[in-house]
């Protein structure tokens, strides 16, 4: 199977790492510790409900325990989801994560694409919400975008929310990124599942706390009947005990996401002031990465660099020419500037 994501460090070896966007901050050494413990259990089977970690969310976030759904990082959910309803018809704006696409081909479903446009920083609008009718299954929304960064309008959202209710659509709203906004309260809508049992949130441990490699992801509706029939669509132990110990861990850790949070806008804005400085057109963004257009084949002299960037050219709605940086520690962020100043005093810019 071609890989076509970040993070892919086993091709590209011992390079900074900008393709993916984890929190700079790293994993928290009580979040370590806690998968450690679970390892020492490893000779149990984990338990299938994730039953301490379903407590211990249902608390923090004030849902209840039933709405709760787990899997092997957040794409399981995507899958499994997909798998639960066997959508026919899906209505997706692009550019956008390509594993929604990539579910929906596993049931044959038909797809109908929405172009979002650049001068929207790739977000939804009103003329996409004109298009929603009962005659889709299916929507596939994010906020922060992924890969442009930005944050869609939250009552844009919420009518998205009310019409695929009114069509009966299920709509998929991916948080993952969210978690590190600098205040993600003002734009979770996990809320609104109470209300619209057609709204399915997704959201995962892996950027918020920088544990991609332990796989935590969950999904949250309403909607009994669905969170039922996805428990019997995926295998009982997809999570493991590490996970789930790691999970339970970092549900502690709301001071060390808050910090990064603030350190993020901090460096972003630090890496977006050095690329007006350079010329370099980008997408303004509200999350821990940027979305970046350049004519110079960035991927290929950040390579030589021994710097990984992540090419946007396999997305959807993308082409050549569009790259996504992740925001990182002032030092290494310094160190992305000094390429760019680099390639683009090569380029004769």
């Amino acid at each position: 199977m071609r890989y076509s994501h970040g993070g892919d460090i086993y091709t590209y070896g011992d390079m900074l790492d900008f393709s993916v966007n984890v929190n700079p901050l790293g994993i928290s050494e009580h979040v370590t510790e806690a998968a450690k413990r679970g390892i020492e259990q490893a000779e149990a089977y984990p338990d299938s409900r994730c039953r301490k970690l379903r407590e211990k969310l249902s608390q923090r976030q004030g849902l209840p325990q039933e709405y709760y759904v787990f899997g092997n990082g957040a794409a399981e959910i995507f899958y499994t989801l997909v798998l639960a309803e066997k959508p026919k018809r899906a209505f997706l704006p692009v550019p956008a994560f390509s594993e929604y696409e990539r579910a929906l081909r596993t049931v044959g479903c038909r797809i109908k694409y929405y172009r979002t446009k650049r001068e929207n920083a790739f977000c939804i609008d009103e003329a996409f919400l004109s298009e929603l009718n009962e005659q889709i299954d299916i929507v596939f929304l994010c906020s922060p975008g992924n890969p442009a960064g930005a944050v869609t309008d939250r009552n844009l959202l919420i009518r998205a929310v009310q019409l695929c209710e009114k069509f009966q659509i299920r709509l998929v709203a991916d948080e993952c990124f969210a978690g590190l906004l600098e205040e993600p309260e003002k734009y979770s809508i996990i809320k609104e599942t109470v209300r619209y049992p057609h709204l399915t949130v997704v959201r995962a441990f892996t950027k918020t706390f920088a544990m991609p490699g332990l796989r935590l992801g969950y999904g949250i509706t309403s909607d009994r009947r669905l969170a039922e029939k996805m428990e019997q669509m995926r295998q009982p132990w997809s999570v493991s005990i590490p996970a789930q110990e790691a999970g339970i861990a970092a549900l502690d850790e709301e001071s060390m996401v808050r910090e990064a949070g603030k350190l993020i806008s901090e460096e972003r804005h630090f890496l977006e002031e050095h690329l007006d400085r350079l010329g370099m057109e980008y997408i303004p963004s509200d999350a821990n990465y940027i979305l970046l257009y350049s004519e110079t084949d960035l991927f290929n002299e950040m390579k030589k660099r021994n710097i990984l960037i992540r090419d946007c050219a396999d997305y959807r709605g993308l082409a050549k020419g569009w790259y996504r940086i992740a925001v990182r520690r002032r030092s290494e962020n310094q160190i992305l500037v000094r390429a760019f100043e680099e390639i683009m005093k090569e380029a004769g810019r």
